[in-house]
């Protein structure tokens, strides 16, 4: 007795291929001819969820909580008030806390891999351009103290709320630029693996 395959699943395979490619040739088409690799991923994922809230009156206005635990940044704007983004906080070998501030801003910063990065990765670019759209660092930078850590945006937008980073705290594109404008250099910034939520 001879067993013939049916050709209908490639078939269909082969249709929903060309449903696909036609959808993200489609879904190109109406992101204007300026707009970047990461404005289009922005419209698959909808990135930037931040939010108002409720928060422990005993902080002074004007600092950022950042909490691993919660993976969350906030923003207080006002006592007993935040704004709340979510981030990727480090992955477990690179777990770090403590107080710093802010010592720099940038805007579209560029990024150079550290040598750990490269020792895990040598197949990394040594540099990376500013408004590059695979620069892991986004389109805006926040330097945290003398150290390497920054918060910053992201070229991938679907590691927020997980635990990914080398020691950096990502952010959505979007909401790195509501919170950029909102922080000076010399903000407090304290960053715990307590949980607020």
């Amino acid at each position: 007795m001879r067993i013939e395959r049916s050709r209908q699943p490639v078939q269909i395979a082969k249709r929903w291929r060309a449903v696909l490619a036609a959808t993200i040739i489609m879904s190109a088409a109406l992101i204007p001819a300026t707009a970047s690799a990461q404005d289009f991923f922005s419209f698959l994922w909808d990135g930037g969820s931040r939010s108002v809230i409720g928060f422990s009156p005993k902080y002074e206005p004007r600092q950022i909580i950042v909490s691993f635990g919660d993976k969350k940044l906030y923003w207080i704007h006002t006592r007993g008030e935040a704004i709340s983004y979510p981030i990727a906080v480090p992955r477990e070998q690179s777990r770090w806390q403590g107080v710093t501030s802010v010592s720099n801003k940038q805007v579209n910063p560029s990024w150079t891999p550290t040598p750990t990065m490269l020792a895990e990765n040598p197949r990394l670019p040594r540099w990376v351009p500013g408004g590059h759209p695979m620069n892991p660092m986004g389109v805006r930078a926040l330097y945290l103290g003398a150290s390497a850590y920054r918060i910053h945006g992201t070229d991938a937008p679907w590691t927020i709320g997980t635990a990914v980073s080398k020691g950096c705290i990502r952010m959505y594109n979007e909401d790195v630029l509501d919170l950029y404008p909102r922080v000076p250099v010399g903000t407090k910034v304290t960053v715990t693996w307590q949980r607020f939520s």
